[in-house]
């Protein structure tokens, strides 16, 4: 099926960063869609349960739309509404559950997702990094226990848990984890708990781990995972630790063959996208960076309070440097 409607804008993603592209789309009256795999806001639907955000809701705002939360830094169900509600008051014209497979340039840009084709001047990707974790590539990897995704501490409730990495979203699994009273042992490859781990939480998994209630392994990685135990070398030493579940949070990468299917040039050892700084254009005239796609595997760098300003850069280059297609 075709969509025979040429569009001004063709945003891939609807995330915050997504959605504020069209909210700045539709104040200069440019005709946009947004192109959605999943749900509305999917990597924050995808968040574990019960997290809290590092940013303040000020700085978790869109478009000035007041973000009023209970405390000061929201909760991800919090933030869910938040963005649904910006979302149905605006009438934003988005499409979920809708994949998009390949975009090729012709005289404009051919979008084809599982659904339909779509034809737009321009497109922005603002496809965020959560859809890939960083496997382990270990023997065992590919069992029912193991899991790269981390929801909620109940299903592990009474288990044997080995939780691998020290970010923010392998210590709150393991201190949710051991609270919900599972059996948890930290697989660290580094020698400390992450530096980027949120000021409040730090001191509670050292103690943890200080006390013994949390097992940690530092300087270790994983070896083999078995249905009831899991192998690790530590030290130089193979230690083999009872296991039921894995929850392997070892970080996330963008879909970087998409980006270089669209002929998107990526820079370094961390693959960095090609595109200027001030405009937000890629090496392939019409295609735009949004969010934290723009840091390859530096996923650390933008977040959505720092990256706001990416829709205004690229719909003010639209209505400028491409002012003659409108």
């Amino acid at each position: 099926m075709k969509n025979g409607k040429l569009l001004d804008v063709l945003i891939i993603g609807a995330g915050p960063i997504g959605i504020n592209c069209a909210l700045e789309a539709k104040k200069k009256n440019l005709s946009y869609l947004i192109i959605e795999k999943g749900p509305l806001v999917n990597s924050l639907y995808n968040y574990p349960s019960n997290m809290q955000f590092f940013s303040t809701s000020e700085n978790l705002e869109l478009d000035r739309i007041p973000f009023i939360s209970k405390e000061a830094k929201p909760s991800k169900q919090e933030a869910l509404e938040y963005y649904r509600r910006i979302a149905t008051s605006n009438e934003l014209n988005i499409k979920l559950f809708e994949k998009v497979e390949s975009v090729e340039k012709v005289k404009n840009f051919k979008v084809t997702t599982d659904k339909l084709v779509y034809h737009s001047k321009n497109i922005i990707v603002a496809t965020g990094f959560y859809d890939l974790p960083n496997k382990m590539n270990v023997k065992g990897e590919e069992l029912k226990k193991v899991t790269h995704y981390y929801d909620d501490p109940h299903l592990y409730a009474f288990q044997n848990v080995a939780v691998i990495g020290a970010s923010n979203s392998a210590v709150d699994a393991a201190l949710e984890i051991y609270r919900k009273g599972g059996n948890v042992t930290m697989i660290i490859r580094g020698n400390s708990i992450g530096e980027r781990v949120k000021y409040w939480v730090k001191p509670d998994i050292e103690n943890r781990i200080k006390e013994g209630s949390i097992k940690a392994y530092f300087e270790s990685e994983v070896k083999e995972i078995l249905e009831d135990k899991i192998v690790i070398n530590h030290d130089g030493k193979i230690i083999k630790i009872a296991n039921d579940f894995v929850v392997a949070l070892t970080g996330y990468r963008p879909n970087f063959r998409f980006l270089t299917s669209m002929g998107i040039d990526l820079v370094g050892e961390k693959q960095i996208p090609s595109y200027d700084e001030q405009s937000m254009e890629t090496n392939i005239k019409g295609i735009f960076l949004a969010g934290v796609i723009c840091g390859g595997e530096e996923t650390h760098k933008w977040f959505i309070e720092n990256s706001r300003v990416h829709a205004s850069k690229i719909i003010n280059t639209l209505l400028t440097k491409y002012k003659t297609q409108f």
